[in-house]
Protein backbone atom coordinates (compact mmCIF):
# COMPACT_ATOMS: atom_id res chain seq x y z
CA UNK A 1 0.00 0.00 0.00
CA UNK A 2 1.09 3.46 -0.92
CA UNK A 3 2.39 5.58 2.10
CA UNK A 4 -0.20 8.45 3.67
CA UNK A 5 1.10 11.99 2.93
CA UNK A 6 0.40 14.60 5.15
CA UNK A 7 -2.75 17.32 3.59
CA UNK A 8 -1.35 19.91 1.13
CA UNK A 9 -1.01 23.27 2.76
CA UNK A 10 -0.20 21.77 6.36
CA UNK A 11 3.50 21.21 7.90
CA UNK A 12 4.43 18.71 10.22
CA UNK A 13 6.56 20.87 13.22
CA UNK A 14 9.13 18.71 13.89
CA UNK A 15 11.29 19.40 16.77
CA UNK A 16 13.70 22.82 16.33
CA UNK A 17 10.80 24.29 14.18
CA UNK A 18 8.62 23.60 17.07
CA UNK A 19 11.20 25.43 19.58
CA UNK A 20 11.34 28.39 17.30
CA UNK A 21 7.56 29.02 17.06
CA UNK A 22 7.25 28.26 20.98
CA UNK A 23 10.08 30.58 21.74
CA UNK A 24 8.17 33.40 19.21
CA UNK A 25 4.99 32.72 21.31
CA UNK A 26 6.96 33.03 24.43
CA UNK A 27 8.59 36.39 23.35
CA UNK A 28 5.23 37.76 22.16
CA UNK A 29 3.49 36.77 25.35
CA UNK A 30 5.95 38.87 27.03
CA UNK A 31 5.99 41.83 25.47
CA UNK A 32 2.25 41.85 25.83
CA UNK A 33 2.57 40.56 29.64
CA UNK A 34 4.54 43.92 29.91
CA UNK A 35 1.93 46.18 28.45
CA UNK A 36 -0.96 44.37 30.31
CA UNK A 37 -1.82 41.99 28.41
CA UNK A 38 -3.23 38.36 29.95
CA UNK A 39 -4.01 35.55 27.96
CA UNK A 40 -6.73 33.92 26.74
CA UNK A 41 -7.68 30.89 24.45
CA UNK A 42 -10.68 30.31 22.18
CA UNK A 43 -12.08 27.07 20.81
CA UNK A 44 -10.46 25.90 17.60
CA UNK A 45 -14.30 25.76 15.64
CA UNK A 46 -17.16 27.81 16.66
CA UNK A 47 -20.84 28.42 14.97
CA UNK A 48 -20.36 29.33 11.07
CA UNK A 49 -22.54 32.18 11.92
CA UNK A 50 -20.22 34.12 13.97
CA UNK A 51 -17.68 34.80 11.18
CA UNK A 52 -20.67 35.57 8.46
CA UNK A 53 -21.69 37.85 10.40
CA UNK A 54 -17.88 38.84 11.97
CA UNK A 55 -15.78 38.58 9.29
CA UNK A 56 -18.43 39.64 6.60
CA UNK A 57 -20.08 37.55 3.71
CA UNK A 58 -18.26 39.35 0.95
CA UNK A 59 -14.88 38.78 2.33
CA UNK A 60 -12.80 36.20 0.32
CA UNK A 61 -12.35 34.15 3.52
CA UNK A 62 -16.00 33.47 4.05
CA UNK A 63 -16.80 32.74 0.71
CA UNK A 64 -13.89 31.05 -0.70
CA UNK A 65 -11.52 30.19 2.47
CA UNK A 66 -13.38 28.72 5.45
CA UNK A 67 -13.43 24.91 6.60
CA UNK A 68 -16.85 24.42 7.19
CA UNK A 69 -18.62 21.29 8.26
CA UNK A 70 -21.93 20.14 9.79
CA UNK A 71 -21.89 18.10 13.60
CA UNK A 72 -23.82 15.31 14.49
CA UNK A 73 -27.00 17.90 15.19
CA UNK A 74 -27.09 19.15 11.85
CA UNK A 75 -25.22 22.75 13.27
CA UNK A 76 -23.26 24.29 11.12
CA UNK A 77 -19.37 24.39 12.74
CA UNK A 78 -16.52 26.34 11.07
CA UNK A 79 -12.71 26.07 11.89
CA UNK A 80 -11.40 29.14 13.28
CA UNK A 81 -10.22 31.10 9.94
CA UNK A 82 -9.15 33.92 12.43
CA UNK A 83 -9.15 34.71 16.04
CA UNK A 84 -10.48 38.35 16.24
CA UNK A 85 -14.97 37.67 16.16
CA UNK A 86 -13.45 34.37 18.78
CA UNK A 87 -12.19 36.55 21.02
CA UNK A 88 -14.47 39.28 20.91
CA UNK A 89 -17.43 36.37 21.26
CA UNK A 90 -15.82 35.00 24.72
CA UNK A 91 -15.61 38.64 25.91
CA UNK A 92 -18.91 39.46 25.01
CA UNK A 93 -20.47 35.87 27.13
CA UNK A 94 -17.97 36.20 29.86
CA UNK A 95 -17.20 38.39 33.08
CA UNK A 96 -14.20 39.66 31.08
CA UNK A 97 -16.85 42.30 29.95
CA UNK A 98 -17.37 43.69 33.74
CA UNK A 99 -13.86 44.60 33.66
CA UNK A 100 -12.74 48.34 33.86
CA UNK A 101 -11.97 48.64 29.73
CA UNK A 102 -9.99 48.35 27.84
CA UNK A 103 -9.47 44.47 28.72
CA UNK A 104 -6.06 43.41 26.91
CA UNK A 105 -5.99 40.15 25.57
CA UNK A 106 -3.57 37.59 23.83
CA UNK A 107 -3.47 34.98 22.24
CA UNK A 108 -1.69 32.00 20.72
CA UNK A 109 -2.90 29.17 18.47
CA UNK A 110 -4.17 26.79 14.96
CA UNK A 111 -5.83 29.14 12.35
CA UNK A 112 -7.30 27.09 8.78
CA UNK A 113 -7.98 28.77 5.48
CA UNK A 114 -8.45 26.96 2.42
CA UNK A 115 -5.66 29.06 0.24
CA UNK A 116 -3.47 28.84 -2.53
CA UNK A 117 -0.17 27.70 -0.22
CA UNK A 118 2.82 29.82 -0.89
CA UNK A 119 6.31 30.87 1.21
CA UNK A 120 5.48 30.74 5.07
CA UNK A 121 1.36 30.27 3.96
CA UNK A 122 -0.41 27.39 4.89
CA UNK A 123 -4.16 25.90 5.13
CA UNK A 124 -3.24 25.25 9.17
CA UNK A 125 -1.12 27.78 10.29
CA UNK A 126 -0.45 29.92 13.30
CA UNK A 127 -1.02 33.20 14.70
CA UNK A 128 0.26 35.32 17.71
CA UNK A 129 -2.09 38.28 18.11
CA UNK A 130 -3.53 40.89 20.99
CA UNK A 131 -6.67 42.72 21.08
CA UNK A 132 -7.51 45.73 23.43
CA UNK A 133 -11.39 46.11 23.83
CA UNK A 134 -13.91 48.09 25.25
CA UNK A 135 -12.23 51.35 24.64
CA UNK A 136 -12.48 53.52 21.90
CA UNK A 137 -9.10 55.60 22.24
CA UNK A 138 -7.06 56.61 19.30
CA UNK A 139 -3.70 56.15 21.48
CA UNK A 140 -4.68 52.42 22.14
CA UNK A 141 -4.21 51.90 18.29
CA UNK A 142 -0.47 52.68 18.76
CA UNK A 143 -0.03 50.85 21.89
CA UNK A 144 -1.88 47.99 20.04
CA UNK A 145 1.36 48.56 17.08
CA UNK A 146 3.78 49.15 19.86
CA UNK A 147 3.35 45.59 20.78
CA UNK A 148 4.16 43.98 17.54
CA UNK A 149 7.19 46.76 17.19
CA UNK A 150 8.77 45.79 20.34
CA UNK A 151 8.19 41.67 19.67
CA UNK A 152 9.64 41.77 16.55
CA UNK A 153 12.01 43.62 17.76
CA UNK A 154 13.01 40.93 20.63
CA UNK A 155 12.86 38.27 18.28
CA UNK A 156 15.89 40.26 15.88
CA UNK A 157 13.58 40.68 12.69
CA UNK A 158 15.17 43.76 10.78
CA UNK A 159 13.90 44.72 7.59
CA UNK A 160 10.16 46.11 8.76
CA UNK A 161 8.17 49.14 7.66
CA UNK A 162 5.06 49.99 9.03
CA UNK A 163 2.44 51.09 6.44
CA UNK A 164 -0.86 52.90 7.96
CA UNK A 165 -4.23 54.36 6.85
CA UNK A 166 -7.64 55.15 8.19
CA UNK A 167 -10.73 53.92 6.25
CA UNK A 168 -13.16 55.98 8.26
CA UNK A 169 -16.09 54.70 9.49
CA UNK A 170 -19.76 54.43 8.88
CA UNK A 171 -20.31 58.16 9.17
CA UNK A 172 -18.02 59.06 6.05
CA UNK A 173 -17.39 55.96 4.40
CA UNK A 174 -20.36 55.81 2.26
CA UNK A 175 -18.98 59.18 0.78
CA UNK A 176 -15.65 57.45 -0.24
CA UNK A 177 -17.34 53.95 -1.28
CA UNK A 178 -19.47 56.43 -3.99
CA UNK A 179 -16.33 58.06 -4.99
CA UNK A 180 -15.00 54.85 -5.41
CA UNK A 181 -17.87 53.76 -8.06
CA UNK A 182 -17.52 57.32 -9.66
CA UNK A 183 -13.97 56.62 -10.37
CA UNK A 184 -14.43 52.61 -11.88
CA UNK A 185 -17.74 53.25 -13.52
CA UNK A 186 -15.94 54.36 -17.33
CA UNK A 187 -13.68 51.09 -17.07
CA UNK A 188 -16.05 48.26 -16.18
CA UNK A 189 -14.96 46.33 -18.72
CA UNK A 190 -10.90 47.06 -18.53
CA UNK A 191 -11.12 44.88 -14.69
CA UNK A 192 -10.90 41.74 -14.31
CA UNK A 193 -13.92 39.54 -13.55
CA UNK A 194 -12.42 39.09 -9.40
CA UNK A 195 -12.11 43.12 -9.54
CA UNK A 196 -15.60 43.65 -10.98
CA UNK A 197 -17.09 41.31 -7.82
CA UNK A 198 -15.28 42.61 -5.78
CA UNK A 199 -16.36 46.22 -6.64
CA UNK A 200 -19.96 45.20 -6.65
CA UNK A 201 -19.98 43.58 -3.22
CA UNK A 202 -17.42 46.31 -0.93
CA UNK A 203 -15.70 48.61 -3.23
CA UNK A 204 -12.72 48.71 -0.88
CA UNK A 205 -11.52 45.65 -1.25
CA UNK A 206 -10.48 46.83 -4.89
CA UNK A 207 -7.88 48.94 -3.39
CA UNK A 208 -6.01 45.69 -2.77
CA UNK A 209 -6.59 44.44 -6.43
CA UNK A 210 -2.21 43.23 -7.94
CA UNK A 211 -3.84 42.60 -11.15
CA UNK A 212 -2.03 44.90 -13.59
CA UNK A 213 -5.28 46.57 -15.74
CA UNK A 214 -6.54 47.07 -12.28
CA UNK A 215 -3.38 48.87 -10.79
CA UNK A 216 -3.27 51.69 -14.24
CA UNK A 217 -6.95 52.36 -12.43
CA UNK A 218 -5.73 52.38 -9.22
CA UNK A 219 -3.24 55.27 -9.95
CA UNK A 220 -5.36 57.85 -9.78
CA UNK A 221 -8.24 56.05 -7.19
CA UNK A 222 -9.68 58.79 -4.51
CA UNK A 223 -8.01 58.72 -1.07
CA UNK A 224 -9.41 57.57 2.16
CA UNK A 225 -8.02 60.28 3.54
CA UNK A 226 -9.72 63.15 1.64
CA UNK A 227 -13.23 61.80 2.85
CA UNK A 228 -12.52 61.30 6.49
CA UNK A 229 -14.82 62.98 8.91
CA UNK A 230 -13.46 65.13 11.30
CA UNK A 231 -13.96 62.31 14.14
CA UNK A 232 -12.25 59.81 12.18
CA UNK A 233 -9.53 62.41 10.86
CA UNK A 234 -8.65 63.37 14.41
CA UNK A 235 -8.67 60.41 15.52
CA UNK A 236 -6.04 59.39 12.62
CA UNK A 237 -4.00 62.50 13.61
CA UNK A 238 -3.75 61.13 17.36
CA UNK A 239 -2.74 57.92 16.53
CA UNK A 240 0.24 59.05 14.38
CA UNK A 241 1.19 61.24 17.21
CA UNK A 242 1.25 58.78 19.53
CA UNK A 243 3.53 56.37 17.41
CA UNK A 244 6.01 59.21 17.29
CA UNK A 245 6.11 59.23 21.14
CA UNK A 246 6.69 55.31 20.98
CA UNK A 247 9.47 56.19 18.51
CA UNK A 248 7.91 54.09 15.32
CA UNK A 249 8.69 55.11 12.11
CA UNK A 250 5.39 54.44 9.68
CA UNK A 251 4.59 55.47 6.21
CA UNK A 252 0.70 56.13 5.68
CA UNK A 253 -0.50 53.98 2.55
CA UNK A 254 -3.19 55.51 1.24
CA UNK A 255 -4.12 51.97 -0.56
CA UNK A 256 -3.96 50.13 2.72
CA UNK A 257 -7.32 48.26 3.56
CA UNK A 258 -7.41 44.84 5.52
CA UNK A 259 -9.36 41.59 3.79
CA UNK A 260 -12.02 41.72 6.42
CA UNK A 261 -14.88 43.47 6.57
CA UNK A 262 -15.12 44.59 10.54
CA UNK A 263 -12.31 47.41 10.09
CA UNK A 264 -12.98 50.87 10.96
CA UNK A 265 -10.66 53.32 11.09
CA UNK A 266 -7.23 52.82 11.91
CA UNK A 267 -5.67 49.86 9.32
CA UNK A 268 -2.07 48.69 9.27
CA UNK A 269 0.59 46.10 8.19
CA UNK A 270 3.81 45.43 8.93
CA UNK A 271 5.88 44.91 5.74
CA UNK A 272 9.33 43.00 5.43
CA UNK A 273 11.53 44.10 2.49
CA UNK A 274 11.98 39.95 1.71
CA UNK A 275 8.21 39.68 1.00
CA UNK A 276 7.45 40.74 -2.48
CA UNK A 277 4.10 41.05 -4.46
CA UNK A 278 0.70 40.11 -4.00
CA UNK A 279 1.46 38.70 -0.28
CA UNK A 280 3.91 41.64 0.95
CA UNK A 281 2.65 41.71 4.58
CA UNK A 282 4.02 40.11 7.16
CA UNK A 283 0.79 40.57 9.24
CA UNK A 284 -1.61 43.31 10.04
CA UNK A 285 -4.33 44.66 12.31
CA UNK A 286 -6.35 47.58 12.87
CA UNK A 287 -9.99 48.92 14.83
CA UNK A 288 -13.28 47.09 14.40
CA UNK A 289 -15.82 49.24 16.52
CA UNK A 290 -19.10 47.77 15.45
CA UNK A 291 -18.12 44.44 15.55
CA UNK A 292 -19.42 43.67 18.80
CA UNK A 293 -22.79 44.70 17.68
CA UNK A 294 -22.64 42.70 14.37
CA UNK A 295 -22.19 39.60 17.03
CA UNK A 296 -25.15 40.46 19.03
CA UNK A 297 -23.80 41.97 22.10
CA UNK A 298 -23.16 45.45 23.58
CA UNK A 299 -21.07 47.98 21.76
CA UNK A 300 -17.53 46.98 22.88
CA UNK A 301 -15.05 49.26 20.66
CA UNK A 302 -11.67 47.40 20.11
CA UNK A 303 -8.22 46.92 18.38
CA UNK A 304 -5.95 44.26 17.35
CA UNK A 305 -3.20 42.64 15.22
CA UNK A 306 -2.82 38.82 14.54
CA UNK A 307 0.59 37.50 12.90
CA UNK A 308 0.98 34.33 11.40
CA UNK A 309 3.99 32.82 13.09
CA UNK A 310 5.34 30.71 10.03
CA UNK A 311 6.52 34.03 8.11
CA UNK A 312 7.71 35.58 11.47
CA UNK A 313 9.71 32.49 12.51
CA UNK A 314 10.87 32.00 8.64
CA UNK A 315 11.78 36.44 8.37
CA UNK A 316 13.55 36.15 12.24
CA UNK A 317 17.02 35.17 12.74
CA UNK A 318 17.58 31.45 13.50
CA UNK A 319 17.53 30.72 17.03
CA UNK A 320 19.46 28.80 19.68
CA UNK A 321 19.58 25.39 18.03
CA UNK A 322 18.00 22.95 20.51
CA UNK A 323 20.53 21.70 23.07
CA UNK A 324 21.61 18.22 22.84
CA UNK A 325 20.91 16.02 26.51
CA UNK A 326 23.36 16.83 28.63
CA UNK A 327 24.26 12.98 29.91
CA UNK A 328 22.89 9.68 28.69
CA UNK A 329 22.84 7.25 31.42
CA UNK A 330 23.46 3.42 29.79
CA UNK A 331 23.50 -0.17 31.49
CA UNK A 332 25.50 -3.25 30.21
CA UNK A 333 22.87 -5.59 31.48
CA UNK A 334 19.60 -6.60 32.53
CA UNK A 335 20.83 -6.53 36.26
CA UNK A 336 21.90 -2.85 36.03
CA UNK A 337 18.63 -1.68 34.34
CA UNK A 338 16.99 -0.57 38.14
CA UNK A 339 20.25 1.35 38.85
CA UNK A 340 20.30 2.73 35.35
CA UNK A 341 16.81 4.14 35.45
CA UNK A 342 17.44 5.23 39.26
CA UNK A 343 20.23 7.17 38.49
CA UNK A 344 19.06 8.97 35.63
CA UNK A 345 15.76 9.77 37.20
CA UNK A 346 18.20 11.60 40.04
CA UNK A 347 19.90 13.43 37.42
CA UNK A 348 17.16 14.85 36.52
CA UNK A 349 16.03 16.22 39.46
CA UNK A 350 19.22 17.67 39.60
CA UNK A 351 18.42 19.63 37.02
CA UNK A 352 20.44 18.04 33.71
CA UNK A 353 18.63 16.82 30.59
CA UNK A 354 19.52 12.74 30.43
CA UNK A 355 18.97 10.03 27.62
CA UNK A 356 18.48 6.49 29.69
CA UNK A 357 19.52 3.77 27.33
CA UNK A 358 18.48 0.67 28.65
CA UNK A 359 17.71 -1.57 25.90
CA UNK A 360 19.24 -4.97 24.91
CA UNK A 361 21.57 -3.87 22.68
CA UNK A 362 25.67 -4.24 23.17
CA UNK A 363 27.01 -1.73 24.89
CA UNK A 364 29.67 -0.38 22.31
CA UNK A 365 25.92 0.59 19.92
CA UNK A 366 25.09 1.96 23.27
CA UNK A 367 28.30 4.03 23.30
CA UNK A 368 27.95 5.15 19.60
CA UNK A 369 25.18 5.96 19.89
CA UNK A 370 26.04 8.24 22.82
CA UNK A 371 28.89 9.90 20.90
CA UNK A 372 25.81 10.94 18.02
CA UNK A 373 23.78 12.69 20.87
CA UNK A 374 25.93 15.10 21.25
CA UNK A 375 25.83 14.64 25.69
CA UNK A 376 28.79 15.91 27.76
CA UNK A 377 28.69 12.66 29.61
CA UNK A 378 28.04 9.21 29.37
CA UNK A 379 27.72 7.21 32.88
CA UNK A 380 28.15 3.58 32.55
CA UNK A 381 26.37 0.86 34.61
CA UNK A 382 28.19 -2.75 33.59
CA UNK A 383 28.53 -6.14 35.73
CA UNK A 384 31.11 -4.63 37.83
CA UNK A 385 29.98 -1.51 38.76
CA UNK A 386 26.24 -3.61 39.54
CA UNK A 387 28.63 -5.76 42.20
CA UNK A 388 29.96 -2.76 43.58
CA UNK A 389 27.59 -0.02 42.85
CA UNK A 390 29.44 2.43 41.77
CA UNK A 391 29.16 3.98 38.05
CA UNK A 392 32.19 4.34 35.56
CA UNK A 393 31.68 8.20 33.94
CA UNK A 394 33.29 9.31 30.99
CA UNK A 395 33.65 12.57 29.53
CA UNK A 396 32.84 12.30 25.67
CA UNK A 397 35.06 15.38 24.74
CA UNK A 398 38.35 14.41 26.00
CA UNK A 399 37.69 10.48 27.25
CA UNK A 400 38.68 11.14 30.58
CA UNK A 401 37.28 8.49 32.80
CA UNK A 402 36.37 7.81 36.25
CA UNK A 403 34.88 5.41 38.78
CA UNK A 404 32.58 6.85 41.32
CA UNK A 405 29.99 6.22 43.86
CA UNK A 406 26.55 6.39 42.64
CA UNK A 407 25.57 8.34 45.88
CA UNK A 408 28.53 10.75 44.45
CA UNK A 409 27.87 10.71 40.37
CA UNK A 410 25.80 13.54 40.43
CA UNK A 411 28.40 16.55 41.47
CA UNK A 412 31.18 15.02 38.86
CA UNK A 413 28.11 14.76 36.12
CA UNK A 414 27.12 18.08 36.39
CA UNK A 415 30.57 19.52 36.61
CA UNK A 416 31.75 17.88 33.11
CA UNK A 417 28.22 18.26 31.64
CA UNK A 418 28.29 21.86 32.18
CA UNK A 419 32.49 22.14 31.41
CA UNK A 420 31.37 20.65 27.87
CA UNK A 421 28.36 23.04 27.12
CA UNK A 422 31.49 25.80 27.69
CA UNK A 423 33.56 24.42 25.22
CA UNK A 424 30.66 23.81 22.76
CA UNK A 425 30.15 20.36 23.09
CA UNK A 426 26.55 20.50 24.03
Amino acid sequence: MPPISRPRGTEDLLPARLAAMAGAVAAGMRIANSFGYREIATPIFESTELFVRGVGDTTDVVRREMYTFPDRSGRSLTLRPENTAPVLRAFGESSLRELPPPVRLSYAGPMFRYDRPGRGRYRQFHQFGVEAIGDAEAELDAEVIAVAWDWLADLGLGGISLQLNSIGDAQCRPAFRQALLDHFAPHLAQLPELDRERLARNPLRILDSKDPDTEELLATVPRTRDFLCPECRDAFERVQLALRAYRIPFQINDRLVRGLDYYVRTTFEVWHEDLQGAQNALFGGGRYDGLSELLGYPAAPGVGFAAGLERVVMLAPPPVPLAPPQVVVCSAQETAVGLAVDLAQRLRRDGLAVICDVGRRSLKGKMRAAERSGAGAVAILGEDEVKSQRVTLRRLSTGDQVALRLAEASGQVREWAEASATEGQL
